[in-house]
């Protein structure tokens, strides 16, 4: 489907499955090794914008037993660990929760990053692009504004209107992935799975930036997930983060007409709110960011425009 998080806001299709959900025995300690390790799976999935029973299919195991791996009660062998981080689309050393000890530079390096502030390390990651040649040198970076968020932020409706408004082309990303693919984005994750899925939102990034100099871009809620597509966006876009509450998103997906998410309303929302969370400090890595939380349609856009037209040098 569209991406992992439209199974939270569009079907709800696993629902039911906090009713398998595990729970950490009360008054039991959980060991710290395997509580921190479920944290990281948890997390992950998160960002990934994955459910709990994607996840256990893909990863082959049990939706039981990956919801003991996540309470930090169930102690995994190193077999289902490589099959969860898999389904994870992460390194097992990731999972574990240690990806900097295959060189002495990489520790070397750990040391001089760890416990810097935010703000150090986007200094340290822009500074490394211009050492290492990728950062963006791009004269259009300015004239590209690329619109990411959740589903139901309004990408593709403000899209519209800001490009109509700035008289630029409008490009839903979502679309492109599937003229390149030949099919639906739901078709694309059944079919050839998530990572196929990734490269050709890669692939369509790199044309889309190829072909205009000027364009408004509506991007998939999950294009985060995958930090060399994301870098990309940010080396050749201006990215606005169009941000809304929880409750919003729902309730403006419900508005377009779908209702189903309403069936297991308590189990989407833990679930959307997960993915937010998960995905907040990335998408704030956005030059810029406008929150559509209680307003109406005419005052976001008008926020959007704002921010966009001040972006790009350009009277009001």
């Amino acid at each position: 489907m569209n991406e992992h998080v439209d199974a939270v806001l569009s079907t709800a299709h696993d629902g039911n499955h906090a009713g398998n959900a595990a729970t950490a025995p009360a008054g039991e300690a959980r060991n710290p090794l395997l509580a921190a390790l479920g944290d990281r799976v948890r997390n992950l999935r998160a960002q990934r914008g994955l459910t709990r029973k994607a996840v256990a299919i893909s990863a082959g195991v049990s939706e039981r037993h990956l919801a003991n791996l996540e309470y930090g009660i169930g102690n995994a062998s190193i077999l289902v660990l490589q099959q969860v981080a898999g389904a994870l689309h992460c390194s097992l050393a990731e999972l574990v929760g240690d990806v900097t000890t295959s060189s002495p530079e990489w520790l070397l390096i750990r040391e001089l990053l760890e416990n810097r502030s935010e703000t150090d390390l986007r200094r340290v990651r822009l500074a490394l692009g211009e050492l290492l040649g990728t950062a963006s040198v791009d004269p259009a970076r300015h004239r590209r504004i690329a619109l990411v968020g959740l589903r139901g932020a309004g990408k593709s409706t403000l899209g519209q209107m800001l490009a109509d408004d700035l008289e630029l082309p409008f490009v839903e990303l979502s679309r492109e992935i599937e003229k390149l693919a030949g099919c639906s984005v739901r078709e694309i994750h059944d079919l050839y799975g998530t990572n196929a899925y990734r490269r050709y939102e890669r692939r369509a990034l790199e044309e889309t930036i190829q072909i205009y100099s000027e364009v408004v871009i509506a991007t998939p809620g999950g294009i985060v997930s995958d930090p060399a597509t994301f870098n990309e966006l940010l080396a050749h876009c201006t990215t606005v983060w169009l941000q809304a509450a929880p409750e919003e998103h729902m309730g403006r997906v419900a508005a377009q007409g779908d209702t189903r998410p309403m069936a297991a309303s308590k189990e989407a929302m833990e679930d959307l709110r997960r993915i937010l969370n998960g995905r907040a400090a990335f998408y704030s890595k956005a030059d810029l960011s406008v929150d559509t939380s209680g307003r109406s349609l005419a005052q976001s856009f008008q926020a959007l425009r704002g921010a966009a037209r001040q972006a790009m040098g350009i009277g009001a």
